[in-house]
């Protein structure tokens, strides 16, 4: 087992590892075998408090250093990552379930944010705007936002703590990050101590195990951070909207969706399969760009229904330590029942299952449905577990139709063997994100990442970035004088 959770299980504030305040302990489980990974006392409403004055204190001098300098930190942080790899994926399996594929997946992008974190130290640029006063030079200076607050889920927890985490120090701000509780170290304190080790200066960076319980809205109220960076539900992104609204913070979400995987009828329907099985089912459907909906052309329905159950047959069900497995447990027992009770309701409400899953502690095998009724509450809900849902249609009309009934807007794919009539259909589904001939699971360094309706506000990624973590500030030189009108 690796030491990160032994090591690791504490609060990191102001450059110091200690223990929390709190008068409670969050356990940290294995949720395959339900081992016991470390206990970590929660952190106060009074360290938070602690946290985010520290990145005050430390911010102003790190916005002043040379880009350049502030560069090496982030060579550094990928150097350690890449020494560090395999203990890393180890953590990944241990604390969240996640299968090998998906450690090295997870570990494979924070590298290749890291890499992106190194270029944006250096891109923020300034600019100087005609006036139509004579004599006047309008200089437009991109300054650090100042201190950000971020909060990181479960599913993807180091990889989505990086992504925010490492642009926001790059571009001169300094961070509280707030880890999910089901995964404190993996994507906590296991990033603080990337940074620490790599040379970050003591209070930049300073991470907060705690809970809703002990500290109420504290993490995204307190007067200090001016941007708050969530990925998580849009229930609880919606509070988080709500309370930096009323504190007139700057909210960046990154929340659910439904995606619709649609195959039209002139689709490489073995290939597309392929893509919407791994779409559906990578890290046990819990992520957020999962192909929840699967669109199906009538007239492949037969054909793409019985290649696709063959596929998620083949799937290997059980220990994500295994190499071989696909499927790995859910992120903990709440999560594994609330997608079994959702398999039995659809059935129960008139869906059939083609394949139904059995439950074993936390870890849900894949289930198919098809024939759902069309008021089926479960098509407009995000499925954050191995169930996909089957739905024909007839015409590219009725698939746009089916794709935008829902809240959500994160992502989606179209298949078909005429990309044109893919993107021109893909123009018409309300989504921030969507993919013609590839899975709905993407996330790249410099593209615009971010959805629309309950899917989210604002963007990440490439100058995204710039635009989120700072901020632009005006300074006009007036060259000889100004005349006044009185």
């Amino acid at each position: 087992m690796s030491s990160f959770f032994s090591d690791l299980a504490l609060q990191y504030i102001d450059g110091e590892w200690r223990p929390g305040s709190g008068s409670w302990d969050i356990i940290d489980f294995n949720p395959y075998n339900e081992e016991k990974l470390a206990s970590i006392t929660v952190a106060t409403a009074g360290e938070v408090d602690q946290a985010y004055r520290a990145a005050e204190r430390a911010q102003n001098e790190w916005a002043a250093t040379n880009p350049y300098a502030r560069r090496s930190v982030f060579e550094r942080a990928l150097r350690i990552i890449e020494d560090r790899e395999e203990e890393i994926a180890e953590a990944i399996v241990a604390e969240l379930g996640g299968t090998r594929l998906k450690a090295a997946f997870e570990l494979h992008l924070a590298k290749e944010f890291l890499r992106e974190a190194i270029q944006l130290s250096l891109r923020p640029e300034g600019r100087i705007l005609p006036s139509p006063v004579d004599g006047k030079e309008n200089r437009v200076y991109r300054l650090p936002v100042g201190v950000v607050g971020v909060i990181s889920p479960f599913n993807f927890p180091f990889l989505l703590s990086i992504k925010s985490v490492a642009p926001a120090l790059a571009l001169g701000n300094a961070v509280v990050l707030k880890p999910h509780q089901n995964t404190p170290i993996c994507g906590g304190s296991l990033v603080a101590k990337v940074f620490e080790d790599a040379g970050l200066p003591a209070g930049l960076l300073n991470v907060v195990i705690t809970d809703i319980a002990e500290i109420g809205d504290a993490l995204i109220e307190h007067p200090v951070p001016k941007v708050i960076s969530f990925t998580g539900s849009d229930r609880v992104g919606r509070h988080v909207a709500t309370v930096c609204a009323a504190n007139f913070k700057h909210a960046v979400l990154e929340l659910g969706g439904n995606s619709a995987f649609i195959v039209l009828d002139d689709a490489d329907i073995d290939y597309a399969v392929d893509a919407a099985v791994f779409s559906r089912y990578v890290h046990q459907g819990q992520v957020c760009m999962a192909a929840n909906r699967i669109l199906v052309d009538s007239r492949v329905e037969k054909e793409f229904t019985e290649k696709l159950v063959a596929k998620v047959q083949t799937l290997k069900v059980g220990d994500p330590a295994d190499p071989e497995t696909h499927i790995g447990p859910l992120i903990n027992s709440l999560q594994a029942e609330a997608v079994s009770s959702l398999v039995e309701q659809s059935v129960e409400a008139g869906a059939t299952a083609l394949l139904r899953g059995r439950t074993e502690g936390n870890v849900v095998s894949p289930s198919v449905l098809t024939g759902l009724p069309a008021d089926s509450p479960v098509l407009s809900q995000e499925i954050f577990g191995p169930v996909v849902l089957l739905i024909p249609f007839e015409g590219d009309e009725e698939a746009v139709r089916i794709a935008n009934d829902t809240p959500y807007g994160l992502s989606g794919a179209v298949h078909t063997g005429d990309i044109e009539r893919g993107v021109a259909l893909a123009q018409r589904i309300h989504t921030g994100m969507i993919h013609i001939n590839d899975s709905t699971v993407h996330d790249e360094p410099i593209v615009p990442f971010g959805g629309e309706k309950s899917s989210g506000l604002g963007r990440l990624n490439g100058e995204a970035m710039v635009e989120v973590f700072t901020t632009q500030k005006w300074i006009s030189v007036q060259r000889g004088r100004s005349v006044f009108p009185f």
